[in-house]
């Protein structure tokens, strides 16, 4: 299915994507953070919807991981309105594409996807193909900069993925 042809499908609703982490505090909201002030800044005609949640409910409620909202502002990136919650069965009808951050969460929304579910799936370095990156590093275990190396993934990320947004003509929102 193409993307302009996705979108007709739900006449006139914006695209929505949900990001994906294990906890929601760190990966899935900087990645939702890093892509909402690039849509902002570099594409706010796409009328993009955004979200993150965690497969797992550790830190439901919560903000995000201070050190996470300390590298994102430092960027000028304010994740602090942000909460953690947990995946819940209507994300796979609500939301047209869900990113993983890693294969392990992939396997996980894989594993709770509801039979009639319409949200395609993908993994976010998908979406930069070109850094050789499988995965965004869970950075919980880490130090200060294994969170900016997050948001340099993301970044990569999230900027593939607003060109694969843009062509109007591409097979689908996957990359």
């Amino acid at each position: 299915m193409k993307l302009n042809e996705l979108t007709k499908t739900h006449k006139n609703k914006p695209f929505r994507v949900l990001f994906v982490c294990l906890g929601n505090i760190c990966r899935s909201p900087t990645a939702e953070g890093v892509t909402r002030r690039l849509l902002a800044r570099e594409a706010p005609h796409l009328g993009v919807e955004l979200d993150s949640a965690g497969t797992g409910d550790y830190h439901v409620g919560e903000p995000p991981d201070p050190r996470s909202q300390r590298a994102a502002l430092a960027r000028g990136i304010d994740l602090g309105e942000l909460r953690a919650r947990q995946i819940r069965a209507d994300d796979f009808e609500r939301f047209d594409l869900i990113i993983a951050m890693d294969h392990a969460n992939l396997r996980e929304l894989v594993a709770q996807r509801p039979p009639r579910a319409t949200a395609r799936l993908a993994l976010f370095m998908d979406y930069a193909p070109e850094l050789g990156v499988a995965e965004v590093p869970d950075p919980y275990q880490g130090k200060a900069a294994d969170f900016e190396r997050v948001l340099d993934l993301t970044e990569a990320a999230a900027r593939g993925l607003i060109t694969h947004l843009e062509r109007a003509g591409a097979d689908s929102a996957a990359p």
